[in-house]
């Protein structure tokens, strides 16, 4: 598994990522507008305006928390990272 950055990539990610080094990638005809439209999406993909409460049991709870400090990033958003993975079908047993 290929490391960029101290990530690791998952399988996708590494296709992309040996496609782009093989050059078989082609920039758009206008890359300004792609760029806009790109921001504005994740923009809205990302927006976070709800909130929720969940009880979980202190085990699963005090594993959430190291694997989210393995990651380097808040439990919270890896609990975020986590269901919307699920809810866009991406998450895969």
């Amino acid at each position: 598994m290929k490391k960029i950055n101290d990530f690791k990539l998952d399988a996708d990610e590494q296709k992309l990522s040996d496609s782009f080094d093989k050059g078989e990638w082609k920039s758009v005809k206008n890359l300004k507008k792609e760029i806009a439209v790109a921001k504005k999406t994740a923009k809205n993909t990302l927006r976070k305006n709800a909130r929720i409460n969940i009880r979980l049991s202190n085990t699963d709870l005090v594993r959430i928390k190291q694997k989210a400090a393995f990651e380097g990033i808040p439990y919270q958003t890896l609990i975020a990272s986590i269901l919307h993975k699920y809810a866009a079908g991406h998450l895969e047993k």
